[in-house]
């Protein structure tokens, strides 16, 4: 049986040193945590990639808001993503939808085309879908190994049932990661309900943008 794992969403560099000090299996590095995480600078992905021994994601998202690119914004995602993997990154985290809620599969393919042998999540574009079942097969089909998603709520608290919809629906053939305000306070709830393998916070507290290495250390307790 695999063993429960913790990914932590960093969006400096200080997150990810804690994150990796304090026992994280995996780091997300963003940056704009108010945007809900955008692309960070390469600058920052040299620097992480320096002192981290732990296994990095990086999130590919030009800007806050929609998850409807143009071609000249998928252009700079796929320069980032052909950047970030000879910088040596583990993985990408990135998601692209068409103007009618549904997943772009041309464009979502040709980044995990280009990104190969590298490991895909789409994020949380998932929890704007108009068709979870649809948008799920979908996003099998491009090739993505992991979702992250809050089950379509505001937290993965609300979005319980849903998520618990989307794992049976996905069986063995695709990863589902929580992800959405969980915090140690209700990740036993998820532990309860759900059959999953990682976990995703940013262990974020008190209106900070830092990881606090007390709730990671919380977080893997329960892992």
């Amino acid at each position: 049986m695999k063993k429960n794992q913790l990914e932590i969403a960093c969006f400096n560099y200080e997150s990810a040193i804690i994150a990796q000090e304090n026992g994280a299996d995996r780091i997300e590095l963003c940056e704009n945590m108010k945007l809900g995480g955008t692309t960070p600078n390469s600058i920052l992905v040299v620097k992480v990639r320096e002192d981290l021994k732990i296994k990095m994601h990086v999130i590919i998202r030009p800007r806050g808001g929609d998850f409807v690119y143009s071609d000249e914004e998928l252009t700079e995602m796929k320069q980032d993503i052909k950047q970030f993997k000879k910088l040596g990154v583990d993985g990408f985290v990135f998601g692209i939808l068409k103007d009618n809620g549904k997943v772009n599969k041309k464009q979502n393919k040709e980044l995990v085309h280009l990104a190969h042998p590298l490991s895909c999540t789409f994020h949380r574009a998932f929890d704007v879908v108009k068709d979870v079942e649809k948008s799920l097969e979908d996003v099998i089909d491009c090739g993505f190994k992991t979702i992250l998603t809050s089950g379509q709520a505001v937290n993965v608290e609300e979005g319980i049932l849903a998520l618990q919809r989307i794992q049976e629906l996905a069986g063995d053939r695709i990863e589902i990661m929580p992800g959405g305000g969980l915090r140690s306070s209700n990740i036993k709830l998820l532990q309860d309900k759900l059959n999953l393998t990682f976990y995703h916070s940013s262990a974020v507290t008190n209106n900070s943008e830092t990881a606090n290495p007390e709730e990671i250390k919380e977080l893997k307790n329960f892992l």
